[in-house]
């Protein structure tokens, strides 16, 4: 089948998939009987979905083609299949291609969840300002950085790159979160990059791993201060700014936030990098 053809063939099918995903009540009638004919019935359609997004793939050009290889080899089994989702729904996420306006600076996102959260709002806000991309994943904690760091950085040319480790790092040792921070600290800045440090968003005490997650994170930003200070690199404090307004903006019993909140987020991680930019 030509590349036309099976484009073609995406277009008239991606109804179908689509539907499927997103409302359960269009599915063929009919309830699984049991935890086998459900499992099918999930891997069929993510079979489906992942059909479309090879052919939707297939259609890219060699550059991006590449970025969504390097996707595939890193989102791990939870975004992936979420981001293959998105892609055949024409949705827009944090970890879309980014054509780079070669007169704007290039900056680099890395952090968890929550700057996943963030990274859409941080681009708007910078439209015109900068090329905004995102890590090729959830970067996680302090331990999957020092492992993955290169791949982040890939090959190109950094000016500003704002990051954090601290939620997944929650029950790491302090003496090793220090070493690794530090050893990271000095990869980043190795790369002539302007660095920003994000402090740690909140973890409510009603989580389920409870206030002594919440002590810990107070207790992260404070070693990571720390280093940041020593080394000269600049603080966005996450923490500071979003903590007065988590009645409205922090999920219940969640470290994450709903819409508000990420936009608020996104819109004050721009302005830190505005003002590493414009120095």
């Amino acid at each position: 089948m030509t590349l036309a053809s099976k484009w073609t063939l995406f277009l008239l099918t991606s109804w179908l998939v689509t539907g499927l995903m997103q409302n359960p009540a269009s599915q063929p009638k009919g309830e699984p009987t049991n935890p086998s004919e459900a499992a099918a019935k999930k891997a069929a359609l993510e079979k489906q979905v992942h059909e479309k997004y090879q052919i939707w793939k297939e259609s890219l050009s060699p550059e991006r083609q590449a970025w969504e290889k390097t996707l595939e080899e890193n989102l791990g089994s939870f975004y992936l299949p979420i981001h293959k989702q998105e892609k055949v729904r024409g949705v827009s996420n944090a970890w879309d291609f980014v054509e780079d306006d070669p007169k704007l600076p290039r900056v680099l996102l890395i952090g968890d969840s929550v700057s996943r959260g963030y990274t859409l709002a941080a681009r708007k806000n910078l439209k015109g300002i900068a090329n905004v991309h995102r890590a090729p994943e959830n970067c996680g904690p302090t331990a999957n950085g020092i492992k993955k760091l290169d791949i982040w950085l890939g090959k190109g040319k950094w000016d500003v790159i704002h990051f954090n480790f601290g939620i997944h790092d929650r029950a790491t040792k302090p003496a090793d979160y220090q070493q690794r921070m530090e050893t990271l600290v000095t990869r980043m800045k190795a790369t002539g990059a302007k660095v920003i440090w994000a402090s740690t968003t909140p973890i409510p005490p009603d989580t389920k791993d409870g206030p002594a997650a919440s002590e810990a994170i107070v207790e992260k930003n404070r070693i990571a201060s720390e280093i940041m200070k020593k080394e000269g690199i600049a603080t966005d404090d996450l923490f500071g700014f979003i903590s007065p307004q988590l009645a409205k903006v922090q999920n219940p019993k969640d470290v994450h936030f709903n819409a508000e909140g990420y936009e608020l987020l996104g819109k004050q991680v721009a302005e830190s990098i505005k003002a590493v930019i414009q120095k």
